[in-house]
């Protein structure tokens, strides 16, 4: 089943994820996941020295997370678009470097997500 993606889901999932992020809040963050999620970012690539890009589950991606959290305690995203389709919502937004990311999220049937997709215009770690 197809977990159907509103404007107002998308609207409040977004305002929620930036707004975890912005708190350093890793275990909110990670409320928004799946068990087994799977990511991929370049920053996985420089960050973890993993050539794929990729990490499964929740805690890999949390190790993950928290090594940067640790290495830009003042991170900051501000949220600059929205976009939506059936079961995926892209957002697209800012850091406090200025520098813009688009992050792909593709949800299950109870809108929990289960892959998640990060572009970076530039990489800062």
């Amino acid at each position: 089943m197809i977990a159907m993606i509103t404007q107002e889901f998308a609207s409040q999932f977004a305002q929620d994820w930036i707004e975890s992020w912005n708190a350093h809040d890793l275990e909110r963050i990670l409320e928004h996941y799946s068990d087994d999620f799977e990511m991929s970012s370049t920053l996985i690539v420089t960050l973890m020295s993993i050539p794929s890009g990729s990490l499964k589950g929740k805690d890999k991606i949390r190790a993950y997370w928290q090594k940067g959290l640790e290495r830009r305690p003042a991170l900051k995203f501000r949220l600059l678009k929205i976009t939506f389709g059936v079961d995926t919502i892209a957002i697209h937004g800012d850091a406090e470097t200025g520098r813009n990311f688009v992050e792909w999220f593709f949800f299950d049937d109870k809108h929990k997500i289960v892959k998640s997709l990060a572009h970076h215009d530039e990489i800062i770690i």
